[in-house]
């Protein structure tokens, strides 16, 4: 783990970073922890390629994954069922990483796309496109990814005219989320029945009927993002130790923040087009990633893959465990991720780690 030492010479202060001396075990501690996640969330993958109501054994599914087998396991395999899983596991990915970045760049565990307004924004540009008729030309994921920048230039500029910290971030952005959803629930309810139907289905975050036109712009997106955020992720270790000290250790505070911002959006924004505005993912993935790891901050590609089995995971819930309340997998995740969103607010009052 890096951490910060400070010495006073002549009247003057100088920052480093020093590295203390990590056994080997615990050098590899992320790498065993990545690797047993990544296998876990390859066998939900198969599992949901596999349940519906033609059940495929997962002897079969992986041959199948790769174009061998008989046509009729192909054909649910390949192009009725691995659309669903795949939105399920890039989306989950998105959030996770998203969530890794906003809470390594302020250093507040509460930082997360859904709790600053960014998925809030999302919500509102679909619903209006929705309910007041232009949103048939630009379909509901384009609306998501604008809504969701605009929220998010919205909270940059309330909450980064003075500089920033996290608390102010999640300030602002809780404003601006209950702005968001206070708009939403006026043009649901003010919407023909149709479209209030419509814009519920959506704003309550679900898998239910994705095909591959939700997985390519989301796999693009992700094929960019990716490697933005692995190229901008030296920063994340000194951002999230104030403006001062990232700014002696050499860091370009503002062209940081302002990519990181950027590329944390751009996740969520596609991750939330895709499926709809899935609760908590992104909030607690990175934590739960950061503790499995034992690092000072959250793992971003560790944060990735726990995001991608919470929502395959969540999606099996709701339709084997709960098939007969058909619920959206946006209601498992909200119900699951409560308690650890006031476990978080409480966490935080006791040391102090708000912002």
């Amino acid at each position: 783990m890096t951490f910060l030492e400070t010495s006073t010479a002549a009247g003057r202060t100088t920052f480093r970073l020093a590295r203390p001396a990590v056994s080997g075990v615990l050098a590899l501690r992320p790498i065993a922890v990545g690797t047993l996640l990544a296998a876990v969330t390859f066998a939900a993958f198969c599992v949901s390629v596999a349940d519906g109501r033609i059940q495929i054994p997962l002897t079969d599914v992986v041959p199948a994954l790769f174009g061998h087998g008989d046509p009729g396991t192909l054909l649910v395999v390949r192009e009725l069922r691995l659309p669903r899983a795949l939105t399920g596991l890039l989306v989950g990915a998105a959030f996770g990483l998203s969530g890794a970045v906003f809470q390594a760049m302020t250093g507040n565990p509460l930082a997360s796309p859904d709790m600053i307004g960014v998925i809030a924004g999302a919500q509102t540009a679909v619903v209006a496109g929705i309910v007041l008729g232009f949103g048939a030309g630009l379909g509901t994921q384009t609306l998501g990814v604008v809504g969701a920048l605009i929220a998010a230039l919205v909270v940059y500029l309330l909450a980064w005219g003075r500089g920033t910290t996290g608390y102010r971030l999640v300030l602002v952005g809780v404003g601006v989320a209950w702005m968001c959803t206070s708009a939403t629930d006026y043009l649901v309810a003010r919407a023909m029945p149709y479209e209030a139907r419509a814009a519920v289905g959506w704003l309550v975050g679900s898998l239910n009927e994705r095909g591959w036109h939700h997985v390519r712009p989301l796999a693009l997106a992700m094929a960019v993002l990716v490697p933005a955020v692995l190229l901008l992720g030296r920063w994340l270790g000194t951002l999230h130790l104030g403006d001062p000290v990232a700014t002696a250790l050499g860091t370009p505070v503002g062209y940081a923040r302002i990519a990181l911002l950027v590329t944390g959006v751009g996740l969520a924004a596609f991750g939330t087009a895709a499926a709809g505005p899935i609760l908590f993912v992104a909030l607690v993935s990175p934590q739960i990633a950061q503790r499995l790891a034992g690092r000072a901050t959250p793992p971003p590609l560790i944060s990735a893959v726990t995001g991608a089995l919470i929502v395959l995971a969540g999606d099996l819930v709701s339709r084997i465990v709960l098939a007969d309340a058909r619920l959206p997998i946006g209601v498992v995740t909200g119900v699951l991720g409560a308690p650890v969103l006031l476990w978080l607010l409480v966490r935080a009052n006791r040391t102090g780690s708000g912002g």
